[in-house]
């Protein structure tokens, strides 16, 4: 078999895959692993946020997510892998050290059956037992200069870099194996360096084998080359299939701001189709419950207005006529017109301010509950009451106890049913008063012995300026009740209504509150 190695020339060395050398003995020169990933980002242009509609918003944070998602994955997996086939290098070379384990332990050279006389003569035994790998190269170095080398069919050629062989012979003198990093100007290797110097021969020679890294790595770097553009291609997708399913899931809201659009002070019958069950959906809802009390609220202000006016126009026209025909000389009668303007301008007078109070009845602070004597304040609405008409008064029920309310407006609303009662009863007929504390709540009601309502009068009574078919147009304002209704609701209670022509009547107040349990203590 020719000789691998010549010193005169290169001599042919095989390419093949690395065989692990017999007699190992396992020991592990010290290593490093020199590497750094460098990742930039291009910077986008981003425009204001306020110029920007919902859909793309949500779109460019899905892709933002996305490409850091992707971002993450990629470089995490790069780092590991670069880490490992640094591991890898290093692992193969430090198997590779066993050959001069095995020689050095014995001593002997296996072709001659002799020692060894010189350090050169060593490795050149050891580079002929050595096949390097695709990516890595071998020489031996002896006075700053390269005196063996890999046949001409190693790619790696470690003589043709003379910064390489110069860092390596600055180690000639250690005795420390190492597998280290070297930069020059040409490659980065991974090396390991191996000083051979025999007690006959003073001058060392230094076995290197190295890694070019770059070359090493190129596979690695062209597998996540290939991963950055699936992705950017992910980022494509996911951006197309995004805007159609975001705009698909915007509907709801492109619907809500065509309808607001189209929604005018006299037209708000607009409504948004509501589909799914979702939290869009939940907000269509919503927007449609909003529209639903807006028109009723327009509603009843327009016919608020309009009975307003319809109200007004009577005791205006009234006095408006008798002052046109008044005679300004005669003394009666301009007595007799004031009388008549007088009577008609109180009249106009009450009615706002029962408007007044209707108004007021919407505030949060229409209604300031605080515990009250429900049995003194029995007592002090039937006093007051008495003045109301001769009419036999009497309460037939009286409550003991304490119950969050506010007296003025419970006292304005029971009044106001007292009044009713002597409006629509003969004298001498019996009107009572009641309360009942129960556990559901408290009850308060009054009766009467008067002409009763007809049941198809029972609902259209508490509307604002209706009157039943026994009512007298010229008495009231016609918002009495609707007054009542209004301060029970404020306390979170109802109105109940028990009627017949002929048998009187009978109004209930109903309040769902847990009564206090104990009197307040009175202040020093």
């Amino acid at each position: 078999m020719p000789p691998l190695f010549s010193r005169p020339t290169p001599s042919v060395i095989s390419q093949g895959s690395r065989t692990q050398p017999a007699g190992s003995t396992g020991k592990d020169p010290s290593r490093g692993i020199g590497s750094g990933i460098g990742h930039g980002i291009g910077r986008s242009i981003v425009r204001r946020a306020g110029q920007w509609t919902v859909r793309s918003r949500v779109l460019g944070a899905v892709l933002m997510l996305s490409a850091l998602g992707l971002l993450v994955a990629g470089t995490t997996a790069y780092a590991l892998e670069r880490a490992n086939l640094n591991a890898q290098m290093d692992d193969s070379l430090a198997r590779s050290f066993g050959e001069f384990e095995t020689l050095l332990d014995t001593g002997i050279d296996p072709a001659t059956r002799a020692g060894f006389v010189e350090a050169e003569q060593l490795v050149y035994l050891v580079m002929q037992r050595t096949l390097p790998a695709p990516h890595e190269g071998m020489m031996g170095v002896r006075d700053g200069q390269a005196i063996l080398v890999a046949n001409e069919s190693v790619n790696v050629r470690l003589e043709d870099d003379p910064e390489l062989i110069s860092a390596v012979a600055g180690q000639a003198g250690s005795p420390t194996v190492r597998i280290s990093t070297f930069t020059t100007s040409s490659a980065t290797y991974r090396a390991l360096t191996v000083p051979v110097q025999l007690a006959q021969d003073p001058q060392p020679t230094v076995f290197v084998l190295a890694f070019d890294t770059h070359a090493e790595r190129s596979q690695l770097n062209q597998t996540f080359g290939t991963f950055a553009l699936i992705s950017l291609g992910t980022l494509l997708l996911i951006g197309v299939v995004g805007w159609l399913l975001v705009g698909n899931l915007l509907q709801p809201v492109r619907r809500l701001r065509n309808t607001a659009r189209q929604i005018s002070d006299s037209d708000l019958s607009q409504r948004i189709a509501v589909t799914g069950n979702d939290d869009l959906s939940d907000l269509s809802r919503t927007f449609n419950a909003m529209l639903d009390r807006l028109e009723g609220s327009f509603t009843s202000q327009r016919q608020l207005l309009d009975d307003v006016g319809h109200e007004l126009r009577t005791p205006i026209t009234i006095v408006q006529g008798h002052l046109e025909l008044q005679d300004s000389s005669d003394r009666a009668d301009v007595d007799a017109v004031r009388g008549v303007a007088l009577d008609e301008l109180g009249r106009m007078r009450f009615l706002v301010d029962d408007l007044v109070t209707l108004a007021g009845s919407s505030r949060p602070d229409f209604v300031r509950a605080e515990p009250s004597d429900i049995g003194r304040l029995t007592d002090e609405v039937l006093d007051k009451a008495r003045g109301l008409g001769n009419r036999r008064w009497a309460v037939d029920s009286r409550a003991e106890g304490f119950f969050r309310i506010d007296e003025r407006r419970i006292t304005q609303a029971w009044l106001q049913l007292a009044a009713n009662a002597v409006k629509f009863s003969a004298e001498g007929s019996t009107v009572t008063l009641g309360s009942r504390l129960e556990p559901e709540g408290l009850r308060l009601w009054l009766r009467d012995e008067g002409v009763g309502i007809p049941r198809a009068d029972r609902q259209r009574i508490f509307e604002r300026f209706t009157r039943g078919a026994n009512s007298k147009r010229a008495e009231g304002s016609g918002l009495g009740l609707t007054i009542v209704e209004a301060i029970v609701r404020a306390h979170g209670g109802i109105v109940e209504l028990e009627s017949a022509p002929g048998s009187g009547s009978t109004f209930i107040l109903n309040f769902p509150h847990a009564p206090v349990a104990a009197q307040p203590k009175e202040d020093t």
